[in-house]
């Protein structure tokens, strides 16, 4: 019975809930395919680096203080120290943070040290075509080879190409590998009772391609 002033309960519990629940027994696959993912979206990158470039900064409140972590992005400031123009910055691989606002010196020059060792084994390529002398060598081994793309002109379709069927040249090439190995043992043994003697049946060498 329902007390006082309240709601009469009037629950509607119709769905089939066995089958909407929500499993996740896969989580080790998945985690394997993350980390291939991660690989291979670094060889395609490369040297190209896969995250941008981010500051050292302390951790928040009086428990965590004492601990670093990657921030989000490097201040203004920072990137003035390292004589880097923001837009510029953002260009090359280098995050900014127009939010963050340094209070200690410490991490203001660790983090322009690492600006610095950053530019100092950065290496930018002009866009367009590179026009320098020894352009086979720094360009063999950084980029990866590309596939030459084929272009093909248009052209009027033949009688050939017209009565030419995918589908069925397809469904034939699957008939013949399914059926090689019993052509092969009909044909061996047709070949086996001619020797002996044996007076063997018409056999009808030729395969039905039908699937």
């Amino acid at each position: 019975m329902v007390r006082h002033n309240n709601t009469i309960p009037n629950n509607h519990f119709h769905k089939n809930w066995q089958k909407r629940v929500k499993t996740w027994f896969n989580q080790p696959a998945k985690k394997n395919r993350r980390r291939l993912n991660r690989d291979r979206r670094q060889k395609k990158l490369a040297p190209k680096p896969v995250d941008l470039l981010r500051p050292i900064v302390n951790c928040p409140s009086v428990r965590y203080n004492s601990k670093k972590r990657i921030g989000r992005g490097f201040t203004l400031r920072e990137i003035k120290s390292a004589k880097i123009h923001p837009d510029y910055a953002k260009s090359i691989g280098i995050a900014v943070d127009y939010r963050r606002i340094n209070k200690s010196a410490e991490c203001l020059q660790q983090n322009v040290l690492r600006l610095k060792q950053y530019l100092a084994k950065l290496i930018v390529f002009p866009k367009g075509k590179i026009s320098m002398p020894n352009e086979e060598l720094v360009i063999k081994g950084v980029n990866s080879l590309s596939k030459p793309v084929l272009k093909i002109k248009a052209k009027v379709p033949s009688t050939e190409e017209k009565q030419f069927n995918a589908f069925i040249t397809l469904r034939k090439a699957r008939a013949e590998k399914r059926n090689l190995g019993r052509r092969i043992k009909r044909m061996k043994k047709a070949a086996q009772d001619i020797e002996s003697g044996v007076s063997t049946r018409k056999m009808r060498v030729t395969d039905d391609y039908d699937d």
